[in-house]
């Protein structure tokens, strides 16, 4: 299917002539899928809000890693690129697909940038291999092949998947916030995880994120209406009273120190965007190497991308009985326009953001949310200090409210009485928050559907386009061992 052959948009039926609409309503078809400006406002500034770490967490990943030449970036820069292309490519996946998507740089591919790409050449090489990463993306959006590997997933492993990143976002919440730890290496244990800081939970930040997750749980079953962004914006208030009166050490708040800040002005500095090389990674590291970095780059970025579009699809029921959302060709080809953007930006790949369904959550169901969360985005850019304002433990509980809204609209619809079909279910949903990658639990549970239907002697009910899928993730999953053998590492 190509990108301009795009789904009948079932729910963009005519409104009653007795219910006036203003041209915002008609182009973004609010009424029409039964939302109100209102949730859609909502829904952006929830959004945001439980997004708005990117801001601060991508310049820590990618500021952490230097290039082959031992240049670091600078952290301000990034902090303008990684606000300005979110803000950018928000906006625009608003008003072209009409979604509620928001993207910014994404968690994973930044780490794959940072640790592994840049080491080996130079920051504009790194990031223009970003840039063919997602060139590659659209052209498989043109082709219409990106849109048949998302019509060969079976709708047990689509709910599966969304699922998956329910749990996931999950327990992202759970560790942004402290509530839950890593225990350190040093601490000889079998258990990995931990209940806040040696089993036991501590500080006020910690505080504030069991009250403003009982807040929200509270206000969820009592059916308030802006539940989730009540809650961000009392437990921000809440984090700030207590920040000044208690003087908790910075460190204790996470990423986000709850301060009024001295000013809430400041310069942006836009000396990264644009700064790259689109074809002198290859002259450093060869052209075999320099495909495979670009491969891991585009299939991080493919199925990070398809596990939230599912995600958000089924959470908002905007996705009809096959699983697709209105203008997916235009949904597709802005996640790869975003993967491109984040390299031109030097900010790493954007793609779409699972926290979007914290938007969702709150009733957003069109592309106006995305223009309220974008626009926010690019404020960021001369309001930095005030976006830091809202702490990662005031946001936080909404990823627990919409992992359980996920949960519980999608379990029940997979069959789990057929082994073959809930074992890869299982799977995809265990593997996503245990490995903390969408693109990992996907990949898992694709190889265990065929493998499994191929036990049952029932191969030939696998989409061929989904066994050439289980095919690049064992390439993906075997990746070291074949860097090893061509000499990568």
């Amino acid at each position: 299917m190509s990108a301009s052959a795009e789904p009948v948009d079932s729910e963009a039926s005519p409104t009653p002539p007795s219910a006036p609409r203003s041209p915002l309503d008609r182009f973004f078809q609010i009424t029409a899928r039964g939302s109100t400006v209102g949730r859609e406002l909502r829904g952006g500034l929830a959004t945001f809000f439980a997004m708005a770490y990117i801001i601060v967490l991508n310049p820590i990943i990618l500021g952490a890693g230097h290039d082959k030449y031992g240049h670091y970036l600078d952290n301000g820069q990034l902090v303008t690129a990684t606000a300005l292309i979110a803000g950018l490519t928000t906006v625009l996946m608003g008003v072209i697909g009409n979604v509620p998507i928001a993207l910014a740089a994404g968690l994973g591919i930044n780490a794959v940038v940072s640790l592994q790409l840049a080491p080996k050449m130079s920051w504009p090489d790194a990031m223009g291999m970003v840039v063919l990463a997602g060139i590659v993306l659209m052209l498989l959006v043109v082709s219409g092949l990106r849109q048949r590997v998302m019509d060969a997933i079976p709708d047990g492993l689509r709910r599966a998947i969304a699922i998956g990143i329910g749990m996931f976002i999950s327990l992202i919440g759970l560790v942004d916030s402290g509530f839950v730890s890593r225990n350190p290496d040093s601490a000889d244990t079998t258990v990995p995880l931990g209940l806040g800081q040696g089993g036991q939970l501590q500080g006020w930040p910690v505080l504030v994120f069991v009250l403003g997750l009982a807040l929200m749980f509270i206000l969820t079953v009592r059916k308030v209406k802006g539940a989730i962004l009540i809650g961000i914006a009392s437990m921000a208030v809440l984090a700030i009273v207590i920040n000044a009166v208690a003087e908790i050490p910075d460190k204790a708040w996470g990423l986000s120190v709850p301060d009024v800040p001295d000013s809430i002005v400041g310069s942006p500095d836009f000396g990264l965007v644009g700064n790259i090389s689109l074809f002198g990674g290859f002259h450093e590291v060869g052209w075999l190497t320099g495909c495979l970095f670009v491969f891991t780059v585009l299939l991080s970025g493919f199925f990070d991308a398809m596990g939230t579009i599912i995600g958000v699809g089924q959470e908002s029921g905007l996705a009809d009985k096959h699983g697709q959302l209105p203008r997916m060709g235009r949904i597709l080809f802005m996640d790869g326009i975003g993967v491109a953007g984040g390299g031109l930006g030097s900010c790493s790949a954007n793609t779409c953001f699972v926290e979007s369904t914290a938007g969702v959550g709150e009733g957003a169901r069109t592309g106006l949310a995305n223009v309220v969360s974008g626009g926010l985005f690019l404020l960021a850019l001369v309001f930095t200090p005030l976006a830091k304002v809202v702490p990662s433990q005031a946001a936080t509980p909404a990823l627990l409210v919409v992992g359980f809204l996920i949960m519980s609209s999608n379990v029940r619809d997979i069959d789990w009485s057929d082994a073959s079909a809930g074992i890869p279910a299982f799977l995809t949903i265990a593997c996503m928050p245990f490995t903390y990658s969408i693109t990992n639990g996907i990949g898992i549970g694709v190889i265990a559907y065929i493998v499994l239907r191929a036990a049952k002697g029932r191969l030939r009910e696998v989409p061929w386009l989904l066994n050439v899928v289980g095919l690049c993730f064992l390439v993906y999953f075997l990746l070291n061992p074949i860097e090893q053998l061509v000499g990568v590492v």
